[in-house]
């Protein structure tokens, strides 16, 4: 136990990928790498879970989570598209670090993630941890790991200790990057970047 309350494993170490399935398929929080900025999750899945993210975040449930999955064929379960541009970049730029966000297929109506039930942001990582986890747990909800309107911090300890209360299991993967994904809004009849990172306006066109 860290003096942040939470358990701090390696994302090398051997335990730590089955700690975090652990500790998700309880219901409980995450700060995990990704291959961007630190992150906070939970199982969108599992009743309850993402709405401590929320509170860690001191964010309102207004804003919705996106989902971080392990690789193509396990974010086509969860949306439905027409944009021919979607798969170019599901083809191109994955693993990677886009966010797009589409209409919810059958699958993923259920799926607690804050906002509205209509659209689900999907990113498949370039983080071998975290696709890992991903293939194990399923999708998993995703922000973040920093107090809302706060920088996000390098280290996972720090990132952790940002937060408005502790999580659960902390998985320390090296000093991380500043930028966060592009977000691109795909769901309706044209596409919109709604933030714009790592991805730049001209890979997307």
């Amino acid at each position: 136990m860290s003096d942040l309350g939470a358990p701090i494993l390696a994302a090398g170490d051997d335990a730590s990928l089955d700690e975090a399935v652990a500790v998700l398929g309880s219901g409980g929080t995450v700060v995990l790498p990704t291959d961007t900025v630190y992150g906070l999750a939970a199982l969108p899945s599992v009743e309850g879970a993402t709405q401590a993210l929320f509170e860690l975040k001191g964010r309102s449930g207004d804003h919705p989570l996106a989902v971080l999955v392990a690789d193509l064929d396990q974010a086509l379960e969860l949306v439905a598209f027409d944009e021919p541009a979607v798969g170019r970049w599901m083809a191109e730029l994955w693993p990677g670090p886009l966010t797009i966000v589409l209409r919810r297929s059958a699958v993923a109506s259920g799926l607690a993630l804050g906002g509205g039930p209509e659209t689900i942001g999907v990113r498949c990582p370039d983080h071998p941890f975290v696709r890992a986890l991903a293939a194990e747990v399923g999708p998993i909800a995703t922000t973040s790991a920093n107090r809302t309107g706060e920088p996000t911090p390098v280290t996972a300890g720090e990132a952790a200790a940002s937060l408005v209360g502790a999580v659960d299991l902390v998985v320390d993967g090296g000093p991380a990057g500043t930028v966060a994904s592009t977000v691109v809004d795909a769901s309706g009849d044209e596409w919109t970047i709604l933030r714009e990172g790592a991805v730049t306006a001209e890979q997307l066109s």
